[in-house]
């Protein structure tokens, strides 16, 4: 469970958030939730987001149910370092997009007194561990999974299904391209492919 943390002013040291989970489980809408209370109470909060990520916005975080907030989209984690001056807390979408480097930056902020509210997929379309995620997950004082519901049984899901046919592990998409699905939803769903991609394999060799 998570529990926001009373500022010791005595300490002059921040922490590092992580949100985490499937996709279309709610991580940016949890993200842009916190910040906007930060915001409320007057702290000065700073957003960056990858590049990249152009799907609804340039600038702006949006989360699947359209709540936004303005970010600034920064090529490469070291930009953050740069520009996150004078600031209380910081937010990052997307985590998962960014270089290895994103995990020293969180690290430095936090050392410096700010607040880092960070959200990403934890695994890839392929089950796997999603970039510098495992590492972000491991060093925050703060983890919170969050979970989509199956498209196919209604059961928790955590696993994203990619149904397009893209081997990339960096494919930006949305309804059309992934569906979060359960444990035994997603075995299946592979298991499916997988087997679809051997008889074409068979079929081109006859």
């Amino acid at each position: 469970m998570f529990l926001e943390n009373t500022v010791n002013h005595s300490e002059q040291f921040g922490w590092i958030e992580v949100i985490c989970g499937s996709m279309f489980s709610g991580k940016t809408e949890e993200l842009i939730r916190r910040l906007k209370r930060a915001q409320f109470a007057k702290q000065r909060v700073e957003i960056f987001k990858p590049a990249i990520d152009t799907r609804y916005d340039d600038e702006m975080v949006v989360s699947h149910d359209d709540n936004e907030i303005r970010s600034t989209p920064v090529p490469a984690s070291s930009n953050i370092r740069i520009l996150a001056n004078d600031v209380d807390v910081v937010g990052i979408d997307e985590a998962q997009f960014f270089d290895d480097e994103i995990v020293a930056v969180c690290n430095d902020l936090a050392n410096r007194g700010i607040r880092v509210i960070v959200a990403g997929l934890d695994m890839d379309f392929k089950g796997n561990p999603f970039g510098p995620m495992p590492a972000l997950m491991a060093t925050a004082e703060y983890v919170t999974k969050v979970h989509a519901v199956c498209t196919r049984t209604g059961n928790l899901a955590h696993y994203s299904f990619r149904k397009a046919q893209n081997d990339n592990i960096v494919f930006l998409g949305e309804t059309q391209e992934y569906e979060p699905l359960s444990r035994a939803a997603y075995f299946k769903a592979m298991k499916e492919a997988q087997n679809k991609i051997t008889s074409s394999d068979k079929s081109k060799d006859e």
